[in-house]
Parts: C-alpha cells; structure tokens; sequence
C-alpha cells in the first residue's frame, strides 16, 4: 500500500466484528487502495479465549488485507456504559488509548458501532471513539462511519452494495474465528442479514415510498463529518452507493477532500 494512500480506522468491539461489518472497508481497499487497519479495542471478555481470538484476529485480517492494531496486549476490558458512568478514572485511560491512536494514525475516515446497537460492549465503543475524539484539537478531522449489527440504526444515509465475491469473503474471513463459530455458526447468516438490509435500507436510505434498488447483499451505514469538535451531516438525505461504482470514486464525488 503506497505510504501516502487515504487511512480508514475500523474499532472493532470484539473480535470478528472486522469481518461482519467490514465491507465497505473491504471495498475500499479493494477498488480504491485505501490502507485498512483493524483496531481490535476488546478481545471478548472471556480471559482464557483472549490470546486464542487475538491468534483468529489476526488470521481474518491478514485474509481480508487489512492491518491490526492492539490497544493492549489482551485488549481493553470492561468497555461499557457503566464504566463510562462509575469509573472515570478508567475511562479516561481507555479515552486516552484511542486518542493516542486516532493522533498518531491521522485516518481520514474511522468506523465505529452507532450509539444503540444494543451490545454493551458495541454502545461502549461508540462512546469510547465519541470521547476521544472530543479530546483531540479541534484541528483534528476526520469522517466517521458508523456501523450496525446488534441493534438497527434508524436513521442510516448510506446503503453499499456487495458482490457475491465480497460476501463470500467476508464469510470466509469470519470463520477464520473459528472459536466463536464453532458454537454459534452465524457466519453462514450473513448473506441473509444483507438481504434484510436490503429491504430496511430501500425506505429508510432510499426514502419511504420511493423505488427500491436492485441490490442483493447490502449493509447500511450512518456516514457524517467530525470537524470543529462535533459530528456534522454533509450531504442531505440518503444515498446508495452500488457494486458498479467504484467505492473510491463515490467518496471522490461526496466528499472531495477524501480522495
């Protein structure tokens, strides 16, 4: 990858979330050369699994193309609503953790859980990149994606399609964690999940009423700007971005300064 291409930063909650809900940064290494880099924040709150999923992180990773970033060596631990609330002395270590990645990585885009997916651990996530980045000088910019899985975002702007090629990769790649599949085997769902997304993503993105798409596999994405300290939309309404269109262009037409 050429040192000066554009830099996406995925904080994953847990091991294979990289793979679940990484497509669009999959399209975007793939047809546009962006640098991908996994930052695996949590490696599961079981202690005795954490150095076997780290070993299965980084297998799905170098699979998928993308690189790999630890916050610690078994991971940040107890990244939740609660702690946000009871512990602020810990919480602003882990604060200060992904600052310090955000500061030195400099990504023009970062993907992160939105703010009710459910999951304690995903919720946390999401404050956790929402208060470093409020910690950071109000010079620092960056375009933030966030993500859905647990709990659906009702107000997505952005569908991206998938090739049957990307979906059966990224399949692939998620069972490259093996101990997480082998007792719940919800890589094979993951076409039917897109399929789903399809149907939500064609009123909600698309517009209620308006005519769907023809998509087969989809994710659905909340697409806005940190700048000036704060989350700022940038273009009004939804938009589809499909398996035609390079994903590298669709960001050159959004947002100019991304190419």
């Amino acid at each position: 990858m050429a040192s000066d291409a554009p830099k996406a930063l995925f904080f994953a909650p847990h091991p294979d979330d990289e793979t679940i809900q990484g497509g669009l940064a999959l399209r975007l290494l793939r047809e546009a050369n962006w640098t991908i880099i996994n930052v695996a924040v949590t490696q599961g709150s079981n202690k005795e699994r954490q150095a076997g999923r780290l070993t299965e992180l980084r297998g799905a990773c170098e699979y998928l193309g993308f690189g790999f970033l630890q916050t610690a060596p078994n991971g940040l631990e107890k990244v939740g609503p609660t702690t946000r609330e009871n512990d602020p002395a810990k919480w602003s270590e882990m604060v200060r953790i992904v600052a310090s990645i955000l500061a030195a990585q400099q990504p023009r885009a970062i993907f992160f859980p939105h703010d009710q997916d459910w999951n304690g651990t995903h919720v946390g996530v999401h404050w956790l990149v929402m208060d470093a980045l409020r910690s950071l000088p109000a010079s620092f910019s960056c375009y933030c994606v966030e993500t859905e899985f647990w709990g659906q975002n009702d107000s997505p702007n952005l569908m991206v399609e998938y090739s049957e090629a990307d979906v059966a990769d990224l399949m692939a790649a998620t069972s490259f964690h093996v101990g997480e599949v082998r007792r719940n085997p919800y890589h094979v769902l993951i076409p039917a999940w897109m399929m789903d997304n399809v149907r939500r993503g064609a009123e909600l993105v698309g517009g209620q009423g308006g005519a769907a798409p023809q998509f087969m596999f989809a994710q659905l994405y909340r697409l806005r700007k940190w700048a000036n300290g704060k989350l700022e939309n940038f273009y009004e309404g939804g938009k589809n971005l499909s398996k035609e269109q390079n994903a590298g262009a669709a960001f050159l037409t959004w947002i100019p300064e991304l190419g």
